[in-house]
């Protein structure tokens, strides 16, 4: 009976970053690894940030590997 609560566990080990990657496929928001002028996944309320300021990082919404540097049409900026 033990092992049933394992997965359970083991979830709340992973990183928040996991557990708040989005789904949405990078197409269809026309995700790109460049800025669309000021602005860029980094200064986005949706980004997860990497390691490093310059490192990729993840999306609320969006799947896969997002640069800080990228943009999509979902881009929202972050209120200061």
């Amino acid at each position: 009976m033990a092992a049933a609560g394992l997965p359970v566990i083991g979830a709340m080990l992973l990183p928040k970053q996991a557990e708040a990657a989005g789904t949405t496929p990078q197409a269809a928001v026309k995700y790109r690894p460049q800025p669309n002028g000021a602005a860029r996944c980094g200064l986005c309320n949706y980004f997860i940030p990497g390691a490093s300021p310059t490192a990729a990082g993840q999306c609320k919404v969006v799947a896969g590997s997002i640069s800080p540097t990228g943009w999509c049409q979902l881009f929202a900026a972050k209120h200061s």
